[in-house]
């Protein structure tokens, strides 16, 4: 036989998690609720951001601008990466300027409302509109800023403006002083520098606004924060800008002046360069005029010296051998510096360019052999003529590079081109609402989730007989829980019986299964008396009391049920005997006798022994003799006598009743009774050498079974007064 899987302690049981998840429906349906409602208000109470975007596109550069091609095919001509630009459109060069163009440095805001400020400059509330105060602003009402100066003492600090009408309006100043001004016109204070001017009010009379303008670099790092950059692909050179804020259009006006004055700084940076190259040509050209001069007139003189005019045919052959190979050297120079980024010396191509290279070396030492063969005076004009060509050559190379220059110089436009043009998006990107709402609604449902499992896991309360006959309890009956059996405590007058009033009911059938075991069980006892207590108030200790005794009666048995709490007792409301009818107090005190108190019940075969007045010291009383001697009475009168006795953790009245009755159950509340409350009722009773007999369960609800976790009485159990 297959033997059924066991769950270790440490194990979820899934399905109980499911069931405890499903009892918890309400709490977590009420923290997703609010959590969605606090989404919404989240939602209602943002500004709306809005986004500004742009497209530039970063062209190749062409051309080389000073150095001749020899070395400028050295140096390399790259072009300025993307992220360089990006750092250059977030410099503070660039933003600075933005900033001066726009007035970006300005900050006009509203004096709102606290917590709902912002919902309230949003939608117009009528119910509330009345209760909000005046300064407070509404739905559409604004001011617009001309023209303003500071002085730098006022830089970063508010002035608070109050409207005073459509057209006027009065300003608090940082220095104390109060001035007042009109739209159009400009509030000037001559002694420190300031300055304002409005171009409108959109208000009505006392709303209050902040007016401040902030330092160059709080208003740079706050448009930088708000401004995003990025290439689209990559190496592709165009760059996508992007600024964010909650005024649509003026994200576009803002990121055109950024934009505007990014290519300035661009066309000045590139005619910077051009005119760099030409000041770098010009200072080259008199040391290169003069290197060709000193060349020609040292050929010169030594013509004249040697009385020679021309070269010989054969030295002319030389000269432009030797001046050809030389240009063929510096062309593979190139060349090996091209192929030198693209294959390694062991690639044919490479290989070939050395060969050649190796081969033109070879025949210019020929050649230079030759030269060396000549005669002194033809050596010494090929190498004087060889001197003034190269001279004539770099000369001639910077004149042409310098007229190249001058028209670039005439002609920058830099090298970055709007692609398009800045432009706001109609629809904000924040707040995003259906994100928002959703994870509002997963995280309220997370959260009340995670109250229901730490409820779960706080809860102490007992859960079935199970847990009690573990500490050693036998459980003698559950009983199912009955709305009836709540009794208000502030209803007045007499209260009914449930076992008179709801005989079928599963509650009185679980009462008499109690009664049959208490039958059995109670064979061995001395007396055929009960003591019922519980560990708190509120566990069902007096209904259970009530009502065994009634079914009890009901079926043949002479009952007799004294309430015995003789502080707080209360069942002589369901028997309608009034407060100061003599009772248990009274037949221990000796003034009367127990057939004397005795009251017959509404069931035949059933008596009751109120409490009678309460006395100042019930547990003295209680341990007298003529307690004794009443249970003594009992147990020859009746078959069976109950005694309702306080909680036994609150004081110690049960103990004493039990020592002298000849069994003891406790009573236990579904869900409510700590089972370290059911093992502190045991010890008690082991301190005074007594046991309990037996629990019984009470108000078990199946539909509440782990799905309850909340506690609501206290361990206050004072003695009323008569």
């Amino acid at each position: 036989m297959t033997q059924p899987a066991v769950l270790d302690d440490d194990e979820v049981d899934l399905g109980q998690l499911v069931v405890t998840l499903w009892k918890g429906k309400v709490l977590i349906a009420l923290t997703t609720a609010i959590g969605i409602a606090a989404g919404a208000f989240i939602i209602a109470n943002t500004n709306p951001t809005f986004q500004a975007d742009a497209l530039l596109q970063l062209e190749e550069k062409t051309g080389s601008l000073a150095l001749p091609s020899s070395l400028n095919a050295m140096v390399g001509n790259d072009d300025p990466r993307s992220v360089t630009e990006i750092e250059i459109l977030r410099s503070r060069m660039v933003l600075g300027q933005a900033v001066a163009d726009q007035n970006l440095d300005w900050r006009v805001s509203p004096d709102m409302a606290p917590v709902i400020g912002t919902m309230l400059s949003r939608y117009r509330f009528s119910v509330i509109d009345t209760v909000i105060p005046d300064h407070f602003i509404r739905p559409g009402e604004r001011i617009a800023l001309d023209h303003l100066v500071v002085p730098p003492a006022w830089l970063n600090r508010e002035i608070e403006l109050v409207v005073l009408s459509d057209q006027s309006y009065r300003l608090a100043l940082p220095d104390g002083l109060q001035i007042d001004g009109a739209v159009g016109q400009q509030a000037t204070l001559a002694e420190t520098g300031f300055s304002l001017t409005l171009a409108s009010i959109d208000a009505p009379p006392g709303r209050r606004f902040t007016i401040q303008q902030v330092d160059e670099i709080r208003a740079i790092t706050s448009l930088r924060e708000r401004l995003g950059i990025s290439e689209r692909g990559r190496a592709s050179g165009i760059l996508e800008v992007r600024l964010s804020g909650e005024d649509r259009l003026g994200n576009a006006r803002a990121l055109n002046a950024v934009i505007q004055a990014y290519l300035r700084q661009n066309i000045s940076r590139s005619a910077a360069e051009a005119e760099s190259s030409l000041t770098f040509i010009r200072e080259q050209l008199p040391q290169a005029e003069r290197n060709l001069r000193e060349a020609e007139a040292e050929l010169n003189a030594f013509r004249q010296q040697q009385v020679s005019v021309d070269l010989s045919l054969e030295t002319q052959t030389i000269l432009g051998q030797v001046t050809r190979i030389e240009g063929e050297l510096a062309e593979l120079q190139r060349s090996e510096d091209e192929l030198r980024q693209r294959y390694t010396p062991a690639h044919p191509t490479y290989r070939a360019l050395l060969d050649d290279r190796q081969r033109l070396e070879a025949r210019l030492a020929e050649l230079r052999e030759q030269v060396g063969a000549l005669p002194e005076t033809q050596r010494q004009i090929l190498n004087l003529t060889r001197g003034v060509e190269l001279a004539q050559g770099i000369y001639t190379e910077l004149l042409t590079r310098a007229q190249e220059v001058e028209v670039l110089r005439a002609s920058t436009i830099g090298n970055v081109r709007i692609v398009d043009a800045a432009a706001a998006g109609p629809m904000p990107i924040a707040p995003r609402k259906a994100l928002i709402l959703a994870l509002a609604m997963v995280l309220g449902g997370m959260v009340g989730i995670a109250l229901v499992l730490i409820r779960n896991w706080m809860r102490k309360g007992v859960q079935d007989g199970s847990e009690l006959e573990k500490l050693g309890l036998p459980v003698f009956a559950t009983i199912n829980y009955n709305k009836a059996a709540d009794t208000d405590g502030k209803r007045q007058g007499k209260l009914p019986i449930l076992a008179l009033e709801q005989t079928a009911d599963l509650t009185i059938e679980a009462l008499r299964s109690l009664r049959t075991s208490l039958h059995f069980g109670m064979l061995d006892a001395r007396t055929p008396t009960l003591c019922v207590t519980s560990a708190h108030p509120e566990a069902g200790k007096s209904f259970l009391a009530l009502n065994l005794a009634v079914v009890a009666a009901q079926s043949g048995q002479r009952v007799c049920l004294i309430d015995a709490d003789l502080r707080r007792g209360q069942l002589r409301r369901f028997f309608d005997v009034p407060r100061n009818h003599p009772g248990l107090a009274e037949v221990l005190a000796g003034d009367l006798l127990a057939d004397q108190a005795v009251i017959q019940g509404p069931v035949e075969n059933l008596c009751f022994l109120p409490t009678g007045r309460y006395p100042p010291n019930p547990s003295e009383m209680l341990m007298r003799e003529e307690f004794s001697r009443l249970v003594d009475w009992c147990g020859q009168n009746f078959d069976l006598a109950i005694f309702d006795t306080p909680p036994a953790l609150a004081v110690t009245d049960p103990v004493i009743v039990a020592r002298n009755t000849g069994a003891t159950i406790f009573v236990a509340r579904h869900d409510v009774t700590h089972l370290g409350e059911v093992e502190a009722t045991i010890k008690t009773f082991s301190a005074a050498g007594l046991r309990l007999s037996g629990a019984v369960l009470n108000g078990f609800d199946p539909r509440k079974a782990r799905g309850r976790y909340g506690y609501g009485y206290r361990y206050d159990y004072k003695q009323r007064k008569q």
